[in-house]
């Protein structure tokens, strides 16, 4: 082969339509952060009016909760080693 015939097989790129596709891809992306942001912060801030309408914040009712099932397993625990029936 010669080298001209090298030079012709390889692929001729333009660089106005792939500019123009590195453009648009940017903006895009950015308009995708922009929307990602405007819905996150709308979670979270009605997440948080959700929590604070609460009459036992999540922290607390959890204590409670595992408190309980503390309670519940230790008493299970006590009747299987003291061979109550259920």
């Amino acid at each position: 082969m010669t080298d001209g015939a090298n030079r012709r097989a390889a692929p001729q790129f333009e660089t106005v339509p792939l500019m123009t596709s590195a453009a648009l891809i940017g903006v895009g992306t950015a308009l995708v952060v922009a929307g990602l942001a405007v819905g996150g912060s709308h979670l979270l801030l009605a997440t948080r009016r959700w929590v604070s309408g609460m009459e036992v914040p999540p922290g607390e009712l959890a204590k409670l909760k595992w408190a309980q099932a503390r309670t519940a397993v230790s008493a299970a625990a006590s009747a299987r080693q003291d061979g109550s029936p259920a």
